[in-house]
């Protein structure tokens, strides 16, 4: 293996860094949308406080690793009046402020080149009528910063400006120093005059914006608004040397409220200082605010602060009207401002300076290094501490003098990695140890005697089990109960002395799921694996087992890449070609229709249809299946080509070849056949076969049927008789374009959603209709249009029935990555047209096979456009309204060809506000192109387990599950191809689903209830209430042990006595301690093994045995192995755990090596497990591995071999290894070690001299995080991952020169992942296609392997093995696509994956790494783009798509 590839296949969910703004809309918009609580005027008078109300709320911006999201906040009414559906609140917590629930809604996703380091949201500040947008500002690694904002016409963030200060100009800047404490940290001024950006630890970078009213605005703004929505722009920047300024130790910096000019106050120490020279230097710190002039460029200091505590590490600024800044250190809250300054102490470590009075404490001890904050309101901060807890302090003024600062505690909550206020009411706990919280806020009255108050918390008190109970019935309401108690709700009490105290109350209204931290992970057998599978089928009996969390967030993250549903009950059923479910609404139920708002959603389905060969089948669905065929009106003679409900489900619709029945139940009330009408038309008149049905589209009361000559047929239904008639549009008569593919979309609720695109929609007919018709005569109001794609690529939407071209695009097929009406886009002349010709692929007759538009329930959901290729691709697209000045009727002649004929009638009223964003699919999808049926693949699902979306039938089977309005696709694998797909919902088998397998079988199963599907692979967390560090897989009996520790709270003193080394005998000093600290409480970590079995019913795993360790001693690893009993000559499996005791720094370090038998009876819990052995050694033990039969142990230094008699572990070799081993790989007899701060070592074991022997080494020093073999064929590469984010690949290459006779390992490949990297697990690929061609059994492709790898972001990806023709093709593409994508945020794609060293001396290595990550960009392509770069590296598109389907096929682990 000399190349391999570089592959995500989950991206990270650990949020790092969140903000709030009105990205999406200005605040006047907001504020207008907001509808306000109802007060009747009899409350004003009672004693009632009146409901507090919702302001404008902002966007959140949350970024984790190289991901960015926008979201928008949906908030829930309380409306009395509509009668309460089923459908319990999302994330429970009752209601408040009128709010019955939130919730957040994706805006867009990015996946940058590059990792997020800081991010600040520039903002105009202040009112709420202000019509200005917010901007984003980035900030990565050295010093690179972005400005984006959000552009309505393209439905996502565009990239205002960017700020570079790296590279040989900018050198200086560095002061010739090569690594530095943090990061670029960026923060923005209030009133958005400028921004801050602290870069090279003392370099201060101002970024001016650009004047209301001047400045960048181009001409492509939209100034029918009068200019005013557009975005704060930045128009220069400039460099304060901080070094000149007298400042050296920056820690943090930040804008204050309420001058004229923007003021930063610096945090900075003169000297530093640490904890052994406290008693000598304290109080080194001093902040400095500066007056910056941005026309002048000056910057006079104002005012100064010194003698703040050595562990003030962050600022605040304090809002108006108050002004000025908080310290806060980590024990004590400082504030100062130009005027007054007041402090607090924490615990008993504040310090005192010796002058000044006497420093008020709180009434709690606590520690507050670490901790985020946020404004509740103006003189209200939350902090989120280390902990965990949340805190409340208030700043007691009177206008402007701050008195005192009060403290006091709330609730409990998740870690935290940012918190940001959004708006008055809400406020986001952005975690990267946990899963992330928005939470609505509301405080009441000062004193807690207003019963309003009272009442409000004992409800939101008594909503808590809500969550428990919660149905799943909204598709985002699968919350994770335990975050949902951990931030409990419940207000504080106000302290007995303060009367000023406000009463806060929280309601977590939504949780955003998170996998990270990934520590460990073990790969292991599913519940509900089957044991007979093969090939691809086989992966998804495979599931991860994750340890990620920390603390009380702890958690097991069970994650599973394909869905396998649960199995209900199975037939064999050969030969079928579709089967769907329909319902049967009797006439008598339908007079009593005000029960439909509650049974929608719940009625039983009344019939399967199943479609054979040559006959179809009906079943009823009632408590069992038993079939009617004889007894019911259906066709049954011959195959069903579609069947469905019309007239809100008091009929079905079946259309078969040659005709269609309409059924009541199961009494035909009406038949029509389809060949008689077309004989009529010359077309088919020459043709002696009458043309039959090839496809239907069903939407209530219309069916459209494309015949197999290519003409379409509308039979229309007459609501009052329910019958229906048959009609051929006119537009379709004659076609010269054959039409490819064509449906109905069925626009529905009151309020159309395609009305608002149409540009005269406020005269819009329909709109009136729907206010005079709402008495519910006909449930479905809403309107119908037809999508027609022709063969030549042009796609046109008609409304239904008149057939009046609404929206046309051309090129439809080329997958454009936004389409929008011709009427537009003005019709450019293309001179390069008849260089396409010859650049052509001669297999690209490419036509959409399918075509599908949908819009699933929702307040805002908006619809969504798929196609399906011939050549196997999916296109698919989300729809959106924008209203650009451009939309003015002037451009009515340039329609398509296709509407000449109706472009004078009067009323065409085109779509010009619609537009259609294209979406990325992260999943491999595409169809063997052999097998390419034409049989329809989509199929639409509503609520399968309370999830909508659609079904994708086929060779690769895949859900696509819309949450928040992003579509998360999980492939289902077990299966093999699926051939038909529907939903049931009947007594047995509640909101499930029946699948037809190829092999012939049908399935009635139901969706997973254990898995949220709300993230990239669906994921289960078990919480621990512990930190989980290592796991292993028991496969025998599929147990998971995991090494957990659990924070403690321990005395001091039975702390201190646990750390006297027993062996020396002296005592500690008692005079050393002072008594009143011994009382002082200290928390340590406690560990155990737990071990596990997971559940059946996918339901809490409970721990089946817990092994607890001694006090002061930390399980560091735990391993199963096997050994080979020296006396009975039998291979055992064992469990090794080993340990190390901390006791501080005086005492030599020790550890434990600890064997355990896992019984061979599970029934009897008690001796699950039994120790076998134990043994003390020198050093902590630190790893463990088993070579062949033998145990290899790595203790402080030393690397130790043993040989197991059955009773005891004897030494038979050891190597010394340089410092600290962190981890062992074992292939054969070949040892692969990783030291902490020495690189990786490569040793073999000869069994006839009974030696370790080195080997080679790598020379460098490297700080290691996990190592592995990689296995291609029969090469062997060693692959490491260290401190910086790096993977590099080496090779034992003893002839080669530069290996220094076989001392050395050399570079095969080095690469920058972007994350750390803790661990690599070796999995055999997968054979794929190309491979099944070419290679004999047993050849090298067969023995291929790709390493899995988790990371601390939560990500999840692999390294996996190239062939060198893939690997310079790829190469080659990845070197034009750098180019020729336009990359977000301006991010250099090579400059984000070269090798970072961190300022140590580093020779760059070879670059035999591909970056998927970039070449999945190339799918995204329009088709023109794709085949022009295909023809410029000298390969064709189909080979470079077929090269990434194969990698994406070999690795599909899980």
């Amino acid at each position: 293996m000399s190349y391999a590839a570089f592959k995500m296949m989950h991206w990270p969910t650990g949020i790092e860094n969140c903000a709030s703004g009105f990205i999406t809309h200005s605040p006047a918009d907001a504020a207008a949308s907001v509808i306000l609580p109802h007060l009747q005027p009899d409350d004003l008078d009672s004693d009632f406080a009146p409901t507090r109300r919702i302001g404008p709320i902002p966007n959140l911006v949350v970024t984790a690793g190289n991901v960015v999201e926008v979201y928008i906040v949906r908030v829930q009414e309380d409306d009395a009046r509509v009668s309460q559906a089923p459908i319990e609140p999302r994330g429970g917590g009752g209601i408040m402020d009128g709010l019955r629930g939130a919730r957040l809604e994706l805006v867009c996703h990015y996946r940058l080149h590059g990792n997020v380091q800081s991010m600040a949201v520039l903002s105009l500040g202040g009112d709420e009528r202000s019509k200005r947008r917010d901007s984003i500002v980035l900030a990565f690694q050295d010093a690179k910063l972005t400005v984006l904002e959000y552009d309505d016409s393209t439905h996502g963030l565009r990239t205002s400006s960017m700020h570079c200060f790296e590279g040989p100009d900018w050198l200086f800047l560095k002061k010739g120093r090569e690594s530095f404490a943090m990061g670029p940290l960026v923060k923005a001024d209030p009133l958005g005059r400028c921004g801050g950006a602290l870069v090279y630890d003392l370099q201060m970078i101002v970024l001016k914006a650009a004047q209301t009213g001047q400045g960048l605005v181009t001409d492509d703004e939209p100034t029918s608004v009068g200019g005013s929505t557009a975005a704060v722009r930045i128009e220069s920047s400039y460099v304060i040397n901080l070094r000149e300024l007298d400042m050296k130790h920056v820690k943090d910096f930040t804008f204050v409220h309420g001058y004229i000019e923007p003021v930063m106050v610096f945090l900075h120490e003169r000297e530093p200082t640490w904890a052994g020279r406290i008693s000598w230097k304290h109080h080194t710190c001093l902040i400095s605010a500066l007056s910056i002039s941005t026309t002048l460029k000056q910057h006079p200091l104002i005012w100064s602060a010194a003698n703040l505590p050595h562990d003030a590490y962050k600022l605040l600024a304090v809002p108006s009207p108050i002004g000025g800044v908080l310290v806060i250190c980590a024990n004590s809250i400082h504030y100062h401002s130009q005027s007054s300054s007041c402090a607090l102490g924490l615990n008993s470590f504040a310090m005192q300076m010796d002058s000044s009075s006497d420093m008020p404490k709180a009434s709690f001890n606590v520690e507050l290094d670490a901790a985020k904050a946020t404004w509740l309101s103006p003189d209200v901060v939350i902090f989120s501490s280390k902990n965990g807890e949340l805190l409340l302090l208030t700043l007691v003024s009177d206008g402007r003098i701050v008195q005192k600062l009060d403290l006091m505690k709330s609730k409990a909550s998740v870690l935290t990695s940012g918190i940001t206020t959004m708006g008055s009411s809400f406020f986001f706990l952005g975690s990267r140890l946990g899963d992330s919280l928005l939470v609505q806020y509301s405080y009441g009255a000062s004193s807690p005697t207003s019963a309003h108050v009272k009442d409000e918390i004992a409800e939101i008190e008594g909503d808590v089990p809500a969550v428990k109970r919660l149905k799943r019935m909204s598709s985002d309401s699968l919350q994770d109960v335990a975050s949902a108690e951990e931030l409990s709700l419940y207000a504080t009490a106000p302290n007995s002395s303060e009367s000023t105290q406000k009463v806060f109350s929280f309601a977590v209204r939504d949780t955003l799921i998170n996998v990270g931290p990934l520590k460990d992970f073990s790969y292991g057998l599913r519940i509900n694996a089957d044991p007979n599978a093969t090939g691809l089928a086989k992966q998804s009996n495979y599931e991860l087992v994750c340890c990620s969390g920390h603390g009380k967030n702890g958690a097991l993250c069970v994650l599973q890449q394909s869905i396998r549903p649960e199995l209900i009950t199975e037939v064999e059923l050969p030969g079928c070609k579709g089967i769907w479910t329909v319902y049967h609404k009797s006439s008598r139920r339908h007079a009593v229709d005000s029960s439909k708002t509650l049974t929608e959603d719940d009625e039983y389905h009344a019939y399967l249809i199943i479609s054979l060969e040559t006959r179809t089948m009906v079943l009823e669905t009632a408590d069992d299946l038993g079939e009617v065929t004889e007894s019911v009106g259906y066709y049954v003679q011959g195959s069903t080509i579609a069947a469905g409900n019309l007239f809100g489900r008091r009929r079905v619709v079946q259309i078969f070849a040659r005709g269609a029945r309409i059924l009541d139940g199961s009494y035909m009330t009406q038949e029509l056949s389809f060949a008689m009408n077309n004989s009529e038309s010359a077309s088919s008149a020459s043709n002696s076969e009458p043309s039959t049905v090839s496809s239907v589209s069903i939407a209530d009361p219309y069916v459209l049927l494309k015949m197999t000559d290519g003409s379409i047929q509308l039979l229309a239904g007459d609501t009052s008789t329910c019958t229906v008639s048959v009609n051929v549009p006119a537009r379709f008569a004659s076609l010269t374009d054959p039409i490819s593919a064509c449906t109905l979309y069925h626009d529905k609720g009151p309020e159309p959603w395609l009305r608002k695109a149409s540009s005269d929609a406020w005269l819009s007919t329909g709109i009136a209709e729907a206010i005079d018709g709402s008495d519910g005569s006909y449930p479905d109001q809403g309107d119908i249009y037809c999508l027609v794609c022709y063969e030549s690529g042009i796609l046109e939407i008609f409304d239904v029935p008149n057939f009046r071209s609404v929206f046309s695009v051309d090129k439809f097929m080329s997958g454009k990555s936004h389409l929008m009406d011709m009427c537009i886009v003005p019709q450019k002349t293309k001179p390069r047209n008849f260089e396409e010709t010859i650049k052509k692929e001669p297999t690209q007759n490419l036509k959409v096979m399918e075509l599908v538009m949908q819009r699933w329930s929702g307040q805002y959901s908006r619809p969504f456009l798929f196609a399906i290729l011939n050549d196997g691709t999916m296109l698919s697209y989300h729809a959106y309204l924008y209203e650009g000045q451009e939309n003015a009727p002037k451009a009515e002649d340039a329609l398509s060809p296709h509407s000449s004929s109706n472009m004078n009638s009067t009323g065409t009223s085109r779509m010009r506000n619609l537009r259609f964003q294209r979406v990325s699919i992260d999943t491999n999808i595409q169809e063997d192109s052999s097998n390419v049926t034409v049989r329809p693949r989509i199929t639409i699902f509503k609520n399968v387990g309370g999830y909508q979306g659609l079904f994708l039938t086929g060779s690769r089977p895949a859900w696509f599950m819309l949450c928040r309005e992003r579509l998360r696709v999980h492939p289902q694998l077990c299966d093999g191809s699926i051939v038909a797909f529907t939903v049931l919902h009947n007594v047995n088998c509640n909101h499930g689903l029946i699948y037809v397998t190829s092999q012939g079988y049908l399935k009635i199963c139901q969706l997973p209830s254990a898995c949220n599907y709300d993230n990239y692979w669906p994921v289960q967390k078990i919480p621990l209430r512990g930190t989980p560090h290592q796991v292993t897989y028991f496969a025998e009996k599929s147990l998971y042990p995991v090494i957990v520790s659990v924070p403690v709270v321990r005395p001091l003193s039975q702390v201190l006595s646990s750390l006297v080394d027993q062996d020396s005998g002296n005592q500690m000093d008692q005079d050393t301690v002072s008594s009143d600290g011994l009382q002082n409480n200290y928390c340590i970590d406690e560990f155990e093994v737990r071990i596990f079995e997971p559940e059946k019913s996918g339901g809490h795993w409970e721990p089946k045995a817990t092994i607890p360790m001694q006090t002061s001693e930390n399980a560091l690893t735990v391993r199963m192995v096997t050994l080979l009993n020296s006396t009975t000559k039998e291979n055992e499996s064992l469990l090794a755990i080993g340990t190390a005791y901390v006791q501080g720094e005086d005492i030599a370090a020790r550890g434990r090596v600890l064997l355990f038998s896992i019984g061979r009876n599970s029934e009897n819990l008690q001796n699950l497990v039994s120790e076998v052995y134990s043994k003390e050694l020198k050093g902590a033990i630190s790893a463990l591995a088993s070579l062949q039969g033998h145990l290899l142990i790595a203790s402080g230094p030393k690397i130790i071999l043993h040989k197991w008699t059955g009773s005891e572990l004897v030494g038979v070799a050891f190597y010394d290894a340089p410092l600290h081993v962190v981890s062992l790989n074992i292939v054969k007899n070949f040892i692969l070690l990783g030291d902490i701060h020495k690189s990786i070592y490569f040793l073999n074991w000869k069994e006839q001299g009974a030696q370790l022997s080195l080997l080679a080494k790598d020379f460098g020093s490297l700080d290691c995080f996990a190592t592995e073999f990689l296995i291609d064929g029969s090469t062997l590469s060693l692959v490491v991952s260290d401190d910086q984010k790096n993977i590099q690949i080496f090779y034992y290459a003893p002839k080669m020169l530069e290996s220094w006779k076989g001392q050395k390992l050399l570079s095969r490949a080095e690469f920058h992942a972007g994350a750390h990297i803790t661990k690599f697990l070796r999995l055999q690929m997968l054979p794929t296609s190309s491979d099944r061609a070419s290679g004999a059994p047993g050849s090298d492709k067969t023995n291929r392997f790709a390493l899995l790898f988790g990371t601390l972001d939560g990500s999840i990806g692999c390294v996996a093995p190239l062939e060198e023709l893939t690997f310079r093709r790829l190469q080659t593409l990845q070197k034009r696509l750098v180019d020729a994508v336009p990359h977000v945020c301006g991010l250099n794609p090579r400059s984000f994956r070269q090798f970072h060293s961190n300022g140590k001396a580093h020779r760059p290595g070879p670059d035999n790494m591909v970056d998927f990550e970039l070449l999945s960009h190339y799918e995204l392509l329009p088709l023109e783009e794709q085949l022009e770069i295909a023809h410029q590296i000298g390969t064709t598109r189909s080979q470079i798509l077929s090269n990434l389907n194969d990698l994406s096929l070999g690795t599909s682990f899980l």
